[in-house]
């Protein structure tokens, strides 16, 4: 399991690239904040019960703050 964990974080790191030379700093910095957090998670060696625990916090948190996101603060149509 904490496989999997490193290789999250591996993908959020790319991610974090991609968004970065694509001029989405703040977006890089949400992934690069997610890339860290896997892969501290990865090292931990924890019991396989706890990272499905730690995974579910993730998703709740990210789907709240999404939803906050979505609903409160984005501009449907704004362009840069």
């Amino acid at each position: 399991m904490d496989n999997m964990f490193k290789l999250c974080g591996f993908w959020t790191g790319i991610f974090a690239v991609m968004f970065f030379v694509g001029g989405m700093d703040q977006v890089a910095l949400l992934f690069i904040a997610s890339t860290i957090f896997f892969m501290l998670l990865g090292y931990m060696k924890l019991t396989e019960r706890m990272y499905l625990y730690m995974f579910g916090a993730y998703l709740m948190i990210f789907t709240v703050g999404f939803t906050y996101y979505a609903t409160f603060i984005h501009v449907p149509g704004a362009g840069h």
